[in-house]
């Protein structure tokens, strides 16, 4: 492990600088417009166009590489990203803040690509498990110190800003200065919704569902614990704990996901989050000691879900495919975060800041109505299902490239996958003896996971 992290340590020093920027900004801007007493819907509609930006630079990303090259896009997103950054200081009209906001997620988006290609490129196959756990363990880290500068610095004024767009102009320089041949061009995998909708319908509705509250929490904590009373520092210290608490989780969650029927630990997460966001749901002001621990806890499975789904989706989809599901995935996240904080927002501003833990308790109920183990049939089951958990972050911190990270994806699958464009499936014989059963949610028999691949 020591001599991964020495010879990816600019990479991941880049993605650690990023989050930082990226994780502070999302809660300084939240703080900033509850200090100002706007409402809770711009607030939400500010993470909403980030999201869309991050969602839009998947798309743009390949583009811009595939003309400019790795690093000339990387300096130049970053460079622009930095601009949008300050431009919030310049300007105080809402819906500049909303363009920007855009920007921000657009060019960073294009970050997260060229990194984690970077990352691909100089891992070995038998490393890329350590690479992808110590690019995780940067990323979350990022998002945690990003909160805790609000801790140190708990002013609002433009002093921050100015700290943010010194974070991105920071990740510029191990990038800008490194002697490596940059990787090969890159080409967009497919998306092949209607496949992914068909074969993983469960898994599609938990990372949707996930999208949904994380997205709403990133834009909406920090401004439902100012509007608990909770000082700048506290509302730093509430955020950072509920992110450690992200990255706490990964490594229990694999233990179980390997051993347990994945379906299943979907339900009972999700029940577990809407019991356990019910008190900050109900009651219109909590004591500080509650408020962390139910923060916390809350925290702890809402983090789940989307690394649940991706494992379980794995199970149901063959190894060629694997890096179009990956896209997939994070795409319906980014609509579903998208989405979550604007609805979250308006609830906020009708009924009081305990809707956005309504939001939370209410989804997740729909994901315990959603989720049906039983419906499982296997049909479709990979042959060395379950597959080994990786626990994957979100479009928050990576991008559609994470699949090359991913172990589970033969390098030479991502490699040919990136070039040629995926054959679809050819249609079913019909005939007499062609009375299979239908396919049915993320295709696999009711199975109980008792033991993890070896």
């Amino acid at each position: 492990m020591r001599q991964i992290w020495k010879s990816f340590r600019a990479l991941y020093f880049a993605s650690l600088m990023m989050l930082i920027g990226s994780g502070l900004l999302s809660t300084y801007l939240a703080l900033r417009l509850a200090a100002d007493h706007v409402d809770s819907l711009w607030v939400g509609a500010l993470m909403a166009a980030n999201y869309f930006g991050l969602v839009l630079g998947g798309k743009i990303g390949h583009r811009l590489i595939a003309r400019v090259g790795h690093i000339r896009a990387y300096s130049a997103c970053a460079g622009i990203v930095g601009a949008a950054v300050l431009g919030h200081g310049l300007v105080d009209w809402l819906p500049a803040w909303l363009f920007l906001r855009v920007i921000v997620g657009l060019g960073m988006m294009c970050q997260y690509m060229v990194i984690e290609s970077w990352l691909n490129e100089q891992a070995d196959a038998n490393q890329r498990g350590m690479v992808f756990s110590g690019y995780m363990i940067a990323s979350y880290l990022g998002l945690v110190l990003g909160q805790l500068i609000l801790v140190m610095h708990p002013g609002l004024g433009l002093e921050l800003l100015m700290l943010v767009a010194l974070c991105f102009a920071l990740c510029l320089v191990p990038v800008a200065l490194t002697r490596r041949i940059h990787p090969a061009p890159l080409h967009p995998a497919p998306m092949e919704p209607r496949f992914f909708i068909k074969r993983v319908p469960q898994s599609l509705s938990t990372v949707l569902g996930a999208g949904l509250i994380i997205g709403s929490f990133y834009g909406l904590a920090p401004l439902y614990a100012s509007q608990q009373g909770l000082t700048t520092e506290q509302v730093g210290l509430f955020m950072g704990s509920c992110i450690f608490a992200g990255l706490l989780v990964q490594w229990p969650l694999g233990w179980l996901s390997d051993r347990y029927d994945r379906a299943l630990l979907i339900r009972c997460f999700a029940m577990f989050l809407a019991v356990a966001a019910l008190p900050l749901a109900i009651l219109p002001k909590v004591p500080l000691e509650v408020l962390f621990a139910v923060g916390f806890l809350c925290s702890l499975v809402q983090f789940c879900l989307y690394p649940l789904a991706v494992a379980f989706s794995n199970d149901h989809v063959e190894g060629d495919r694997r890096v179009s599901l990956t896209a997939m995935l994070l795409v319906t996240y980014g609509v579903g975060a998208s989405i979550g904080p604007l609805a979250a927002g308006v609830l906020m501003k009708l009924f009081g800041s305990q809707s956005l833990y309504a939001f939370f308790t209410f989804f997740a109920l729909v994901l315990v109505w959603r989720i049906r183990p039983k419906a499982v049939t296997n049909l479709h089951q990979v042959d060395d299902a379950p597959l080994h958990h990786v626990a994957m972050p979100d479009s928050m911190s990576s991008s559609p490239l994470v699949a090359a990270l991913d172990p589970r994806v033969d390098e030479q699958v991502v490699q040919d996958q990136m070039c040629n464009p995926v054959n679809p499936e050819p249609p079913a014989e019909s005939g007499p003896e062609s009375d299979q059963p239908p396919e049915d949610p993320d295709s696999g028999r009711e199975q109980s996971f008792t033991e993890a691949r070896p």
